[in-house]
């Protein structure tokens, strides 16, 4: 029985030119190297300048993701942008990557489900080709964390960075079978009566003011790991593959420890982990995208793999997404 996939075409990445060290850090708040990656593994991050908005990440992020895919703007006629720090509270961050990138056609909207976002939009995309009513799609993970950040409160400003992810994505007919290219099955949560364990104080409707993140860190921590692994296993449970199938494991970068126990708890070898936390940090979004480009730029992903991605963020969600690349 034939089907429509959504196949990966291509891949991109764009990362603000300042990075901050863990010693750097230690200048601004009461912190060390050794403490924040024995507790996170994280050792730097990026911090985006001044007139580096959202979209601008974006932007240069869709465009290597069109480069790789051998492609151009005219080409696309979808643009989800998955982001917790859109440039205005309207218009959305998609519309304007649309613009930058001269398109006049097509739809673009922004998508927010926090570190999960880039997982959800990924979802949405998959929909709107696989229905027929559209063709291409770049989907991207941007975010300027930074920008939310209490840089006084050392639990959270340690964690996070700034960083654009991307993929295109293209319809293409296929057997209906596991040996099909492309997204194979996707699977969303949310939970919104975890709020207060991750969340921003600040908003138009609320307060009127941006806010700043704030965390219950091991709260966060102690759901995380069921969560992460009851998404993963309804896509072995819907699909049939098991871990020892997977190719790679591209998880959320949020914190080593947590990816390390869920690789564990699902079974999935140390080796077949993606890891990019240590040097990008905590990126929302971005977080996925971008270690998707890193194992791909590095030749680890390669046509054919089978690539299981999950993510958890604020509100709770949680959603994974198994892909044959």
């Amino acid at each position: 029985m034939f089907r429509l996939r959504s196949v990966v075409r291509g891949c991109g990445a764009y990362l603000p030119e300042r990075v901050m060290t863990n010693s750097d850090l230690s200048q601004l708040v009461e912190t060390s190297d050794e403490w924040i990656v024995q507790r996170t593994g994280i050792r730097a991050r990026h911090i985006a300048a001044e007139d580096e908005t959202t979209s601008l990440l974006a932007e240069k992020a869709a465009r290597a993701a069109l480069v790789d895919a051998g492609l151009t703007a005219d080409d696309i006629d979808l643009v989800v942008c998955a982001t917790s720090t859109p440039d205005y509270t309207f218009p959305a961050t998609a519309t304007q990557v649309q613009a930058a990138l001269g398109m006049t056609h097509g739809a673009a909207f922004d998508l927010q489900a926090v570190c999960s976002g880039f997982v959800f939009a990924l979802a949405t995309a998959d929909k709107f080709l696989t229905s027929g009513s559209h063709r291409r799609a770049l989907v991207i993970g941007a975010e300027t964390f930074s920008r939310l950040l209490d840089w006084n409160d050392r639990t959270t400003c340690v964690l996070f960075g700034d960083g654009a992810g991307a993929v295109v994505l293209e319809a293409e007919e296929g057997k209906g079978t596991l040996e099909d290219r492309g997204v194979l099955t996707t699977h969303l949560r949310s939970d919104g009566r975890h709020r207060s364990k991750l969340f921003v104080d600040g908003g138009p409707g609320s307060t009127r003011t941006v806010g700043h993140l704030r965390m219950e860190g091991r709260e966060v921590f102690r759901h995380a790991v069921g969560m992460i692994t009851d998404v993963v296993e309804d896509a072995f449970r819907t699909t049939g593959v098991t871990a020892d199938d997977i190719t790679w494991f591209v998880p959320h970068q949020a914190n080593k420890r947590i990816i390390d126990a869920s690789a564990q708890k699902l079974g999935i070898a140390p080796d077949k982990v993606v890891i990019t936390v240590d040097r990008h940090g905590n990126t929302s979004a971005a977080s996925i995208p971008l270690a998707l480009a890193a194992a791909r730029a590095d030749g680890r992903i390669r046509q054919g793999d089978l690539v299981m991605l999950e993510a958890m963020g604020g509100g709770f969600t949680w959603a994974s997404a198994l892909i044959r690349w």
